[in-house]
């Protein structure tokens, strides 16, 4: 009698996996970063990636990370998380209780749109500006607010090919 595979995914691989592949939409050319918000019942929700808002050419956007605010693109680059929680166009109420996969771990801003939307546990990749003020405010309000948040670790994080060509 046939087993089943031992090799398939887990629900934490499968649902970063997802992120990781909308990170790969972000024209941004320094950080691209993907979120895949998923349900109690491991459905997903919606996915988001960082990027120029709905309606302004990308093309003209400003990508720069150094000088004048109006001329970088952090005025104007709407972040993965948010993109995910707008993007998601059923009831608010399958929100709550729901579960966050982003590749990199969220601002401040971020994390107060995480928290309003009922969200209570964060599952990320990378924590590379783990000092900064912005992720420091973002853990306390995810403590204050009891949204649980892990890194996911390294177990998790095996090399995933994508073939197109294979079915």
């Amino acid at each position: 009698m046939a087993r089943k595979r031992e090799d398939y995914l887990s629900w934490d691989e499968y649902f970063m996996g997802v992120a990781v592949l909308s990170s790969m939409r972000s024209k941004d050319p320094n950080t691209q970063v993907g979120v895949c918000i998923v349900d109690s019942s491991n459905r997903i929700l919606s996915i988001g990636y960082n990027g120029a808002p709905n309606g302004f050419n990308d093309d003209i956007f400003p990508w720069d990370r150094e000088g004048h605010m109006l001329e970088t693109k952090y005025a104007y680059v709407v972040h993965a998380e948010r993109n995910a929680i707008l993007n998601y166009r059923g009831s608010r109420k399958d929100m709550e209780g729901a579960k966050l996969y982003v590749g990199l771990f969220p601002c401040n801003e971020c994390a107060k749109e995480i928290v309003q939307s009922g969200i209570k546990e964060v599952i990320y990749l990378s924590d590379k500006y783990h000092d900064t003020d912005e992720t420091r405010v973002s853990r306390k309000l995810f403590d204050e607010c009891g949204v649980s948040y892990r890194q996911l670790n390294e177990e998790s994080r095996r090399n995933i090919e994508i073939n197109m060509k294979s079915i």
